[in-house]
């Protein structure tokens, strides 16, 4: 559709803000992740559950995140994710991978 911004963001994207998020905050549960996206990002992007947490799950499986039962700040129960050294790496990996994907994109805006 014209005009309407799509707010969720595509799988590769997911993992790779999920993963910073949990570099840089530590570890959090699903609300919180989708909050801290959301405000960092001044609100352009946004994060929905049924993204979310299938995501997570994947990470979990392939070993980028863990998780345990927690509290959240108002005294819920939730899960809390947090980042494995494999999740570090694979931040790592997929950050170049980000950098070399929007200089080629500037340059065919710029060049084309």
């Amino acid at each position: 559709m014209i005009g309407k911004p799509k707010n969720d963001v595509l799988q590769g994207t997911l993992t790779l803000l999920v993963l910073r998020t949990l570099k840089s905050q530590g570890a959090l549960h699903g609300y919180a992740l989708t909050t801290h996206i959301r405000r960092i990002s001044t609100e352009l992007l946004r994060v929905e559950e049924g993204s979310l947490y299938p995501a997570l799950h994947r990470m979990e499986q392939e070993g980028l995140v863990q998780s345990e039962w927690g509290l959240t700040d108002k005294g819920r129960r939730a899960r809390i994710y947090s980042l494995t050294a494999a999740g570090r790496n694979r931040l790592a990996e997929e950050t170049k991978n980000w950098e070399r994907l929007t200089q080629g994109v500037a340059l065919v805006l710029e060049n084309a």
